[in-house]
């Protein structure tokens, strides 16, 4: 068994979802896509991470990512799309990825929709908690998809297709470093949004012990053989 990682920026790694594979002894190979190209194949996970730019940019890249991963999510395989790595599984699947009505940095509340409060995954968590988020684009439900999770700015932050494939705006994987590495490469995001660096430490620290609960729940179910 083994993970395969998409990257588009150096400093928006897989977080803790490495270490939920590590403790189940799976190895993980990661790709920064812009710089280095696609792997040959998904592996039999295939985790998609954030970045600034856009998946309606025109890169070559862009387009060759985006077939990439609806190859992987129509044949079955597990796949994990986080912020910017949700985007590119809604256009993969047809939706429309546009701005949304407002920048979401930091703690947002979220809240669960019928089909989340019965999902494998975010079933038996609370109906609404907050999460880690650094985004300005939002999409539509996808055909065929379950719409798992919604804010006051994002109404859809989570869906699922099938029970292996999960698209998730929010960031369940980040550590502490990795919201320092956020503030600091992107702080003119914070500028925009009239914060600081300490209010979103400050606001995100006391929820990371939930959010990394669910990716590791995420990260087994994900591994887990269909059954």
């Amino acid at each position: 068994m083994r993970a395969v990682c998409l990257q588009h920026v150096p400093f928006e790694g897989p977080g803790v979802f490495a270490t939920s594979l590590a403790n189940l002894g799976v190895p993980l190979d990661c790709h920064l896509v812009p710089k280095d190209g696609l792997p040959p194949d998904p592996g039999d996970l295939l985790i998609v991470m954030g970045g600034p730019m856009s998946v309606n940019d025109p890169d070559p890249w862009i387009a060759e990512e985006t077939a990439f991963i609806r190859s992987a999510i129509l044949a079955g395989k597990s796949v994990l799309g986080v912020c910017l790595g949700s985007q590119f599984m809604a256009k993969a699947l047809g939706a429309p990825v546009r701005p949304g009505r407002a920048l979401e940095i930091g703690k947002t509340r979220i809240q669960l929709t019928d089909e989340g409060k019965n999902d494998p995954v975010f079933g038996g968590f609370l109906e609404d908690f907050s999460v880690f988020e650094w985004h300005g684009e939002v999409f539509e439900l996808p055909q065929d998809c379950v719409a798992l999770a919604g804010s006051e700015i994002a109404p859809l932050q989570a869906f699922r297709f099938g029970s292996r494939a999960y698209g998730l705006l929010f960031h369940l994987e980040v550590e502490m470093d990795g919201i320092k590495s956020l503030c600091r490469e992107c702080a003119p995001d914070l500028a925009r949004a009239q914060l600081t660096v300490r209010q979103v430490l400050i606001g995100a620290i006391p929820h990371l012990w939930l959010s990394h609960q669910i990716a590791d729940r995420l990260v087994n179910h994900l591994l887990t053989p269909a059954r």
